[in-house]
């Protein structure tokens, strides 16, 4: 049986954190980028979560990690003021690549050239 509280926890974790990124100051976060959180996942005892970022954009990848990294304890913080968990997780940050590999399918089909015959139609 799935455990919809964690679930819920997972849902109001990833709505706060997409919405505290948006005031984050450090500039390798604002390299032009668009951060998103695609997922997070947090351990049923709550102390530690794994929040999967998605970026479109060019970036430079190390320089965005250690961004959110240093960005870690603010946002660790504002999740505690904004959410009444018993225990504010440590946040882990990975780099989440399937809106990029999603754009890039999409760009390799939209380019191919497909002629049809008359009887297809």
């Amino acid at each position: 049986m799935p455990n919809h509280h964690i679930d819920r926890i997972n849902d109001d974790i990833r709505r706060v954190l997409a919405e505290k990124l948006r005031d984050v100051k450090d500039p390798r976060l604002k390299q032009g980028t668009m951060l998103t959180v695609t997922h997070t996942d947090t351990t049923t005892d709550l102390r530690h979560c794994k929040v999967y970022v998605s970026v479109l954009g060019e970036f430079d990848e190390k320089e965005l990690m250690r961004g959110l990294r240093s960005a870690g304890g603010y946002l660790r913080r504002e999740l505690g003021q904004s959410l009444d968990l018993r225990y504010t997780p440590e946040l882990t940050f990975l780099l989440d690549d399937s809106i990029a590999h999603g754009a890039y399918i999409n760009k390799l089909i939209s380019d191919l050239d497909i002629k049809y015959d008359d009887d297809d139609a």
